[in-house]
């Protein structure tokens, strides 16, 4: 038997959205679910989450729930518990830090990585998940990784109800000849921009000139990218819990709205729920973020940095300032704002906000 070494596991839940609420609704199994905003498909609204049933047909999420409605006219179509899976996310967690050994790094509602000392990965991640489908009811996927990057991949090659196992030594066999967008962390317009400078592979990009992926994308991106290509990266699994940069809020309107009184109105609104949130957090704000989307589908987002500050209506005052870069009478379908907030140990009042979550 091989000795005992680190391993990181990445557990991610098999369909959770769409499993919880089969588990609410057991006649809803084998059919094809789709859980996205109110559950009304003549709404304006998004997939948040599709069965594999209703995967095959092409819905996704991201999708308009219209257009997925009309992809499958017999789904059922659900409206969007947050409080019912966030309490399922719990337990599913809660039963990970109960395993053996586990240090546990919570990722979202549906996945999470596991670090772990042992001298056969498979079997404990078969048995992880028994425990979490004995507690929860629920199916997950396991990546096993020498990292957390290829742990993450990993997953991707288990599922459904699977395990696979990703490291250094079948990294290259695996990945290399995949295109650099089924990386983490890549996605469709980086993918393009590699390919513009004749990347396109996995192996390419782990082989390529770091001066070549600096000078497009800046020395800390540039070189990043090129870890990904390689599977490189953390090897240890952090459960410092997690401190949130910012919080943020957005709406949908069901009808465009364009008089800048209607479009003030709203955008105040949801400053006060994300100022809400924000003094809980007892941190001062140092960024502020405006997202827009016009009619049809065109998004613009504003960002501006402002020296920290927890008074409120210094913060709404700025925001405003945001709010008058909005193009007059041009119809909106979408508004967001996002606030920033200075981090524990940031050395300076005003430190740069990372970009936000948009």
């Amino acid at each position: 038997m091989s000795a005992a070494r680190p391993w990181v596991l990445h557990v991610d839940l098999d369909q959770f959205i769409a499993a919880v609420e089969v588990l609410r609704n057991p006649e809803l199994a084998g059919r094809p679910v789709i859980v996205g905003g109110r559950g009304d498909p003549t709404e304006r609204a998004v997939v948040s989450t599709a069965s594999y049933e209703a995967r095959r047909f092409g819905v996704g999420s991201g999708m308009p729930l219209r257009i997925a409605a009309r992809k499958i006219p017999d789904a059922v179509i659900l409206p969007v518990d947050a409080p019912a899976y966030l309490a399922a996310s719990d337990e599913v967690m809660t039963t990970l830090r109960a395993q053996p050994g586990a240090v546990v790094q919570v990722l979202g509602w549906d996945e999470a990585f596991v670090g772990v000392k042992t001298e056969d990965p498979e079997g404990y991640a078969r048995r992880l998940q028994q425990a979490v489908l004995e507690r929860t009811r629920l199916h997950c996927s396991i990546g096993i990784g020498d990292t957390l990057v290829r742990a993450k991949i990993a997953t991707g090659f288990g599922k459904p109800r699977g395990v696979f196992r990703l490291t250094a030594e079948n990294w290259r066999e695996v990945m290399g000849d995949r295109p650099t967008k089924e990386l983490w962390g890549v996605g469709s317009k980086v993918s393009k921009r590699l390919a513009l400078l004749g990347i396109h592979t996995v192996a390419e990009l782990a082989a390529a000139e770091p001066a070549l992926l600096t000078g497009e994308f800046g020395p800390k991106m540039g070189l990043w990218y090129r870890q990904l290509g390689r599977g490189d990266g953390a090897t240890v699994v952090d459960d410092t819990p997690w401190v949130p940069r910012g919080h943020s809020k957005e709406t949908t309107f069901q009808a465009d709205i364009v008089d800048p009184s209607e479009v003030e109105r709203a955008a105040r609104a949801l400053l006060d729920q994300v100022l809400d949130e924000v003094a809980t957090d007892d941190r001062p704000v140092v960024g502020l973020g405006l997202k827009v989307r016009y009619a049809p589908f065109v998004t613009k987002t504003f960002t501006k940095k402002i020296p920290a500050t927890a008074d409120r209506d210094a913060v709404i005052e700025r925001a405003l300032e945001l709010v008058a870069k909005i193009e007059p009478g041009r119809p909106i379908r979408l508004l967001g704002v996002r606030a920033e907030m200075a981090m524990p140990g940031d050395a300076r009042e005003g430190h740069t906000p990372t970009r936000s979550g948009w």
